[in-house]
């Protein structure tokens, strides 16, 4: 019995890598076919989102059966709750690349646009932080989890300046109406990815040292990076586990990822 369950954690943990390899390419994908305005890579990315969905219905039923099956106690019960949360979380980050995917024909006609707003750098550092958070998912070092807070952070600062430049657009060009609105929505997508990111990262952080950092101000040990957690006060939510929204969507508040290149 003892063995049989540690073959099912084990499958767990594949599946989730699985499924975390699953959506970072669905999001580079989404955000090449953006920056090339390939509509046809955009409907290949809709048309694939319904294997992150099978994934996403698999390894549910895994942790339930987990559950059902066992008395999982210490690690192993940290591991099948996060991995509930992080499954949730990478199948709202597929539905996310989706919506991306379903306004790019939109915008196919305003690239310039894209690069004036600095939105190519936004989209790429996002590329980065998804890569660099199912690295840590795979590897389970949470000393690069500052980087994804840092990031996230970065990113957040730019889709909000992109996004008060697109309004002030909109305020004085009625014809722009549509393609803006189309680019907002596109940045909203995207601080959301960063968002869930970070929601990973906090996972992670769970599975390995036991800490719950939601509702939580984020701070690091300058020695060692780990990662401690002062009670704040915020109007702000921290996270989408926090959050109780129509999309139950994360507004990333600190982020960011370990990269390179």
């Amino acid at each position: 019995m003892e063995r049989h369950f540690e073959l099912e954690l084990e499958k767990l943990n594949k599946r989730l890598i699985k499924m975390g390899n699953l959506v970072a390419e669905q999001v580079h994908n989404v955000f090449d076919a953006l920056l090339r305005a390939d509509s046809e890579l955009a409907h290949q990315i809709i048309e694939k989102d319904s294997k992150v969905d099978k994934l996403d219905n698999k390894i549910d039923k895994l942790c339930q059966r987990l559950f059902a099956l066992t008395q999982p106690v210490a690690t192993d019960l940290r591991l099948i709750m996060a991995a509930l949360r992080i499954n949730n979380d990478l199948e709202r980050m597929g539905d996310h690349a989706v919506s991306i995917a379903q306004k790019i024909e939109g915008i196919s006609d305003y690239q310039e646009i894209i690069a004036e707003l600095h939105i190519d750098e936004i989209v790429r550092m996002t590329d980065m932080i998804v890569n660099d958070v199912i690295t840590i998912l795979n590897t389970k070092n949470v000393a690069f989890v500052k980087d994804i807070f840092d990031l996230a952070s970065a990113i957040d600062e730019k889709a909000q300046t992109a996004t008060a430049k697109i309004m002030e657009e909109m305020m004085h060009k009625s014809d722009v109406i549509v393609v803006a609105t189309n680019l907002i929505i596109i940045l909203t997508n995207v601080e959301r990815l960063a968002g869930y990111s970070t929601n990973i990262a906090e996972s992670i952080v769970f599975v390995v040292d036991g800490r719950i950092m939601k509702h939580k101000k984020k701070s690091f040990d300058i020695l060692n990076g780990a990662p401690t957690s002062e009670t704040v006060q915020t109007d702000e939510p921290v996270s989408e586990h926090q959050e109780e929204g129509t999309e139950r969507d994360p507004e990333p508040t600190s982020e960011a990822t370990p990269s390179e290149g």
